[in-house]
C-alpha cells in the first residue's frame, strides 16, 4: 500500500504502442495500492502517421470509451483524462482542435524530440549521444523546454531532465540548465511532475534531479509525483523515494487536477 492521499496522472495505454494493461486493469491495481485518484495521459494523437509510439487520431474515441468503462468498472476512484502532449512548433491549430473533443482534466507538456529533428529518449539515437557533446544536446533540449512552458498549453510538465536517461550527462555545475526552466515555471505558474521512470532507466535517478528539486522548491513552483506506468505493474513505482526527497527539500504540498483546474493538497502521509 502507498501512503493516503498519492495520484498518479502520468499513465499510458496500449493506445500508444509501447504499454500494456488497460485503464481498468490500472484502476484495478490502483485501489489495491491505496491511490486516491488515478489519471491517464496517452502520447497525443497528431494529425497525420507521426511516429510509432503514440495514439492514433482514430484511437481517440477508443480512449475515451476505456477511460470511462474504468470509470463505470470503478466509481469509487476518481479517474482523470489527459493527454501527454509533445512539445512541436507549429501545432497550435492541431491542439485548439484537440481541446474540443474532450472534457479535459489535464494537459501535460513533455519534449521528446529536439528542434534538430531526433528523439532525446529513444536508443536508436544512442550513437548520436555517443559522439555528441552532452553540453551541446542539453542546451538544445532545455531551451525547448522553456518554450514548452511558456507556451501556455500545458497544466504541467513531464520529466524535467530526460536527456539524463541514458546516463550522459554534461560536466559542471546543472543549474545553468535548471535555472531558466524553473524561471519560467515561476513566471508562469506552472507545475512540475517528479516522474519515477528514471528509477527504472539506465540515469537510475528520479526525473528531475535533487538540484532541480531544491531551486524549484526555493522558487515556490508546484510539484506532483508521477509513475510513468506503461504497465500496471510500475503503476506508483517509486513513490517512497520522490516522497522522501520531497519532504527532506521542504515540499509540504501536492497538486490535484480537475476539469484543468489546479488544486493544492498536503503531501501524503504515512509510510509506505
Amino acid at each position: 500500500m502507498l501512503p493516503s492521499g498519492h495520484t498518479d496522472y502520468h499513465v499510458h495505454t496500449p493506445l500508444c504502442h509501447h504499454a500494456k494493461g488497460w485503464p481498468v486493469e490500472f484502476a484495478a491495481r490502483a485501489l489495491e495500492l491505496g491511490l486516491s485518484e488515478l489519471g491517464f495521459a496517452d502520447h497525443n494523437p497528431m494529425p497525420e502517421r507521426f511516429d510509432d509510439w503514440r495514439m492514433l487520431r482514430e484511437d481517440l474515441p477508443a480512449y475515451f470509451e476505456a477511460v470511462e468503462q474504468a470509470r463505470i468498472q470503478f466509481p469509487q476512484l476518481p479517474i482523470r483524462l489527459g493527454l501527454e502532449m509533445d512539445y512541436l512548433v507549429g501545432r497550435e491549430a492541431w491542439w485548439e482542435q484537440l481541446q474540443a473533443m474532450a472534457p479535459w482534466d489535464f494537459w501535460i507538456g513533455s519534449v521528446h524530440y529536439l528542434p534538430e529533428g531526433w528523439e532525446v529518449d529513444n536508443p536508436k539515437y544512442l550513437s548520436r549521444y555517443r559522439k555528441s557533446d552532452p553540453s551541446v544536446v542539453w542546451a538544445s533540449y532545455w531551451r525547448a523546454y522553456e518554450d514548452c512552458i511558456r507556451s501556455g498549453w500545458f497544466d504541467f510538465v513531464a520529466h524535467p531532465d530526460l536527456p539524463k536517461k541514458f546516463g550522459f550527462r554534461p560536466e559542471g555545475d546543472l543549474r545553468r540548465f535548471y535555472e531558466p526552466a524553473i524561471q519560467a515555471l515561476v513566471d508562469t505558474g506552472l507545475a512540475y511532475e517528479i516522474n519515477t521512470a528514471g528509477l527504472r532507466k539506465e540515469c537510475c535517478e528520479l526525473y528531475p534531479a535533487r538540484q532541480f528539486v531544491e531551486l524549484a522548491y526555493e522558487a515556490g513552483v508546484p510539484v506532483l509525483i508521477n509513475s510513468d506506468a506503461h504497465d500496471p505493474a510500475e503503476l506508483g513505482a517509486g513513490f517512497a523515494e520522490a516522497l522522501q526527497l520531497l519532504r527532506e527539500v521542504g515540499y509540504t504540498q501536492t497538486v490535484r487536477f480537475e476539469g484543468k483546474r489546479r488544486i493544492a493538497v498536503p503531501l501524503p502521509v504515512g509510510a509506505q
